[in-house]
This record gives C-alpha cells, sequence and structure tokens, in this order.
C-alpha cells in the first residue's frame, strides 16, 4: 500500500514572515495537494530566547490569509502533535538516547573552533568545520571538564558522501563530515538543534515531502544521517531558488517592506499577491490574474520550477 504523501511548512516565529517565507509556504501546499496529500503546520519555536510573543499565531493567520490550509497543525490539531517544538523536548531526548554512543560531550567554545588550524569553514552560517577537538576525551577527562562547563551534545559523523536526489536541484552529493564534521545535537544551554528536531519531527509526523529555501541544501545530508541512525524512512526532498528582492539582494526578516504584515496592512490583495509569487518562479504556470492557491493546483508541476534564483516582482503587490 502506497504511503500517504505529507508535506509540511514550519516556520520560525523568529521574525516576520516575509515574501520568501510565502512562497516556499505557498510550493510546498501545492506540492502536497497537487498529490492528493496531506499538509502540516509546525511551529520552529526551539530558540526561546528569540521568540517573540504573539508571532506564531499571526503567521498562522497570515496563511490563511494568502488562502493556505492544513490538516494538522497547532491550531488544527491532530494525532502526532504537539505540533510547537518547543513542547517537544522529551521526544529530542528519546532521539539522543536511542543514538546511544553515536553522540558525545563537547567542550569546545566558538572561538576554540575558529582558533583551531585545521577549522576550515564550512557551509554559510555553518561557521567553521568542527575537528574533532573533544571526540575521544575519555570518561575521566569529560568528567574533570563538566565541573566548569556544561556540555554540547554532537553527532559522531561517519564520513562518505550522501547522495539524494533533489526534486528542483537534481542529483547531489554531499560529505557532512568533510563540509562541518561531527554537528551540535543539543546546544550546552538546552537547546535542541535545528537538524536534530527536523529530522525527529519530519518523521514522527509522517512528512514524506520537505521543501524548502535552497540555502538548506547543505543541511540535507545531516539530515539523512540522522534519519538512517534512527531507523527513519526518508522524505523526498525539493529546495526551491531564493526569492530576491528588486535589486537581486536575497529577502530577510529584516525587509519590513517585504512582510506579509505590512502588505496586508496596506490592504494587499491576498490573490494577486499568490499570483505574483507564482510568477515567480512556476513559468507557465504563473498567471497575472489574481487567484487563489487552490486555482494554481490543475497546472502545477513540481519539475517545472526552475533552479536559479529570480528577482521578485511581488514587492509591488499591493
Amino acid at each position: 500500500m502506497r504511503m500517504e504523501e505529507r508535506g509540511r511548512f514550519a516556520p520560525s516565529p523568529t521574525g516576520e514572515l516575509h515574501l520568501g517565507n510565502a512562497r516556499t509556504a505557498l510550493f510546498a501546499w501545492l506540492w502536497a495537494r497537487s498529490e492528493r496529500g496531506g499538509f502540516t503546520l509546525r511551529i520552529e519555536d526551539l530558540d526561546r530566547p528569540r521568540v517573540r510573543p504573539g508571532l506564531a499565531e499571526k503567521q498562522l493567520e497570515e496563511l490563511r490569509w494568502l488562502g493556505l490550509d492544513w490538516d494538522e497543525g497547532p491550531d488544527a490539531g491532530g494525532s502526532r502533535g504537539p505540533y510547537l517544538q518547543s513542547e517537544r523536548a522529551l521526544i529530542y531526548q528519546a532521539a539522543l538516547a536511542r543514538l546511544g554512543d553515536q553522540v558525545y560531550d563537547c567542550f569546545c567554545s566558538r572561538a576554540e573552533i575558529a582558533a583551531s588550524a585545521s577549522a576550515p569553514n564550512g557551509p554559510e552560517g555553518d561557521g567553521p568545520r568542527y575537528p574533532g577537538l573533544c571526540a575521544k576525551l575519555n570518561q575521566a577527562q569529560r568528567s574533570e571538564r563538566r565541573r566548569t562547563r556544561p556540555p554540547a551534545l554532537r553527532l559522531r559523523v561517519p564520513p562518505g558522501e550522501i547522495q539524494f536526489h533533489d526534486e528542483i536541484q537534481g542529483d547531489q552529493s554531499i560529505d557532512p563530515q568533510a563540509q562541518v564534521g561531527d554537528f551540535v545535537l543539543r546546544r550546552a544551554d538546552g537547546i535542541h538543534s535545528y537538524q536534530l528536531a527536523v529530522a525527529v519531527d519530519d518523521a514522527a509526523m509522517g512528512v514524506t515531502q520537505v521543501l524548502r529555501g535552497a540555502d538548506l541544501l547543505s543541511s540535507t545530508a545531516r539530515q539523512i544521517v540522522l534519519h538512517r541512525m534512527l531507523g527513519n524512512r526518508l522524505p523526498r526532498w525539493a529546495h526551491a531558488p531564493l526569492l530576491l528582492g528588486a535589486s537581486g539582494e536575497r529577502l530577510a526578516k529584516r525587509d519590513r517592506a517585504a512582510s506579509l504584515s505590512a502588505l496586508r496592512a496596506r490592504g494587499a490583495d491576498p490573490r494577486r499577491l499568490v499570483a505574483e509569487l507564482a510568477r515567480s518562479l512556476a513559468l507557465g504556470m504563473g498567471r497575472a490574474a489574481p487567484c487563489t492557491p487552490r486555482d494554481l493546483l490543475p497546472g502545477f508541476r513540481l519539475g517545472d520550477l526552475p533552479r536559479e534564483p529570480l528577482p521578485s516582482t511581488a514587492l509591488a503587490a499591493d
């Protein structure tokens, strides 16, 4: 029996949704619904100090304003919750226990890692490659260091390339050990990492489709390592090119003019916004006339999406 397809969108309530987030959500929804699959909304609020109170609820409201819906989520319920990562700590702890000896204590500071002569830079945003400074500490050494510094937890990453097919970017081959080394699963302050939480949650929530921005493509190999170690079924991957501003720069949460809340406050028509977001990538399926997400389903084909980013026309959608 064929497993039900299920997509997801997982915003972080640390900044307002911008047009790039909206487009990712739209295409994730279209991919799932075009294959008659379910759709899950998950809130990635692990980093509690950076979470803005009330923003998660606002994000859900804005996504519904765009015309998106979901079958499971913090405001829709479902059997695979909770749908806020901040409420899933015990689930992540259980996954760490299952990983057993593949996890070890790390007492290194960022400065110590950066100062290591064998720490070349990893992917953008990931900092230098971890050189394994704590990988071979014995029990006595770990106990001594715990007296003065709480450890982070790292995964022992096996060497070798991870190969996978991306539905947009094509065949990929990434060596996570060579690229980032043993990566963090839980920070020293007790916050579980993005890599661990995403892999655990996607498996537990039955996600079979992961569509996100191309800036997260390098994370995929690390998540595949975790999925395999935990015995999970791998989802299908699709990394859409980033949405660029009119001058070619990448949109970010600080781009207030491109936020959904700003557009909504100016009286933007969500149907026009959906049409512009579709046209920014979808080539033949894009349309000039205002439309709802459901109007786009008949012509949607994931394979039609280009690999390279295009400047946004949706900034004027007000």
